[in-house]
């Protein structure tokens, strides 16, 4: 069975409800109705009641960008997994390479988000991906390695093919600059490699974004690669244009 596509908009800090809403409602216009590729927003979680109710009827899922591993109590600015789910939404971003430069992020807390949102019924959208320094520094498939090893420790067969992988080359996001399609490739055959050596034919069926400066000029190029399923897409997830471009091309 083929991996259908999955293109993602990660709004980051962007959008009011009022913004978020007219974004939607674009979306819904544009792209409100397909059906041959998943489609998912991930607002800020303000904007996240209006963007639901805004989609309602549409094909386009909507999700989170963070979540915490407990269930509840004292973690002030924190949110669960049931609070998520209660709002509507169906996925969750975790270990987003910024939620790993600014807020302390690491391999240890990326799977304890992880074990939570499966736990919690949502599907975890978990990010991986290396900096600049490490792939001047050819260490590329090490960083990878070791983040795939940690990020899903303990993790079991069953709640792998649950979960979404996002491949990230830390320099490419917001700068502008993209991996080669043929780079992007290599990382994503590799960690399909890792998934197969320990999860068997379930490797076949998970699905692995792409999130480096995905658009609509270079999308085509990127979704026709074997291994990459799909988009984390940042900036061009907040014009309904850019991203309705990213969704209808013709990977």
């Amino acid at each position: 069975m083929a991996r259908r596509l999955l293109i993602a908009g990660n709004w980051k800090m962007n959008k009011t409800v009022a913004e978020g809403t007219a974004l939607a409602k674009e979306l819904k216009d544009k792209v409100g109705q397909v059906t041959d590729v998943d489609i998912l927003v991930c607002p800020p979680l303000t904007t996240v009641p209006a963007v639901v109710a805004e989609l309602d009827g549409s094909t386009v899922c909507v999700g989170a960008q963070n979540v915490h591993w407990e269930e509840s109590g004292a973690y002030t600015g924190e949110v669960s997994a049931a609070m998520l789910k209660d709002t509507g939404v169906t996925h969750v971003i975790i270990g987003h390479s910024e939620r790993r430069q600014y807020f302390g992020e690491t391999d240890d807390t990326v799977n304890k988000r992880m074990k939570a949102a499966l736990a919690g019924g949502l599907t975890p959208i978990v990010c991986f991906g290396e900096t600049l320094e490490q792939r001047e520094a050819d260490e590329t498939e090490a960083v990878v390695k070791a983040q795939i090893a940690a990020g899903l420790a303990d993790i079991s067969a069953d709640q792998m093919a649950a979960t979404i992988l996002a491949y990230e080359p830390v320099w490419a996001i917001g700068t502008g600059r993209t991996a080669t399609p043929e780079q992007a490739q290599d990382v994503h055959e590799l960690v399909r490699s890792l998934l197969r050596a320990r999860f068997g034919d379930i490797a076949s069926n998970v699905r692995i974004l792409y999130g480096g400066s995905m658009k609509p000029g270079n999308a085509a190029e990127l979704l026709g690669k074997p291994d990459i399923d799909g988009g984390l897409i940042g900036g061009a997830s907040l014009k309904a244009d850019d991203f309705a471009g990213i969704v209808l091309c013709d990977g």
